[in-house]
């Protein structure tokens, strides 16, 4: 485990919009703490209660659910990237922001299909990661209003990204989880867990609230 804590600091539980934020990097402000900076955000702060333990904002219960947000098919390089591992159908698309190893948040694109996940970089068109349905054991989210999803693969290592679409990547995954391979997906809430953030380095993620309208995660 290692001894170097990295908070990150979601202020209004926004993500930044993606044409909008800065360029890849720490996201640290001036003293040091890792942060996502945020524009403006119309999330309403009614809540409620998901599978009873979850909290969802209500901006998430009434938003239009797509499945794509990028419009794959007008990409023909997105189309290319899936089409030649053989998958026939993209169930979600959007842009995330992944930790690395080393802590730092990088813009992607998150493809679910129903064979796979891709992780592709928006910069370079280039892939990074692609990771079998199968291969997924579980989704770890805190018990509170972020935009953090940890994903465990446990023959290869884990993903940990933001998105403010978060509970629909979820709900994504498990429905083609069970479609591809008749596996129920495990959905783990806890303000404290950990992940492989690369193939020997285990990390601890716990998850705070600060006066009720701030959010942190602490990776150590």
């Amino acid at each position: 485990m290692s001894r170097f804590n990295r908070r990150v600091q979601i202020p209004d539980l926004q993500l930044p919009k993606y044409d909008d934020a800065e360029e890849e990097g720490d996201y640290s402000d001036n003293n040091g703490v890792a942060r996502l900076t945020t524009t403006g955000s119309n999330v309403s702060d009614d809540q409620e209660p998901v599978m009873g333990v979850k909290v969802l904002r209500q901006a998430s219960r009434h938003r239009d659910i797509k499945g794509d947000y990028l419009d794959v098919p007008s990409h023909s390089y997105l189309m290319k990237i899936f089409q030649k591992q053989g998958d026939k159908q993209v169930l979600f698309a959007d842009k995330v922001l992944k930790f690395t190893a080393s802590g730092k948040m990088k813009h992607r694109i998150l493809l679910i299909t129903d064979f796979a996940l891709y992780i592709i970089d928006p910069e370079t068109n280039a892939l990074k990661r692609r990771i079998a349905l199968a291969a997924v054991e579980k989704t770890c989210l805190s018990d509170l209003s972020d935009n953090f999803l940890a994903i465990i693969i446990p023959k290869e290592y884990d993903l940990l990204m933001a998105s403010t679409r978060k509970t629909e990547i979820v709900a994504v995954l498990v429905e083609a989880t069970k479609s591809a391979s008749d596996f129920e997906l495990e959905v783990v809430f806890s303000n404290s867990f950990e992940y492989n953030a690369d193939a020997e380095l285990v990390k601890e993620i716990q998850f705070e609230e600060v006066e009720g309208t701030h959010y942190y995660i602490v990776i150590g």
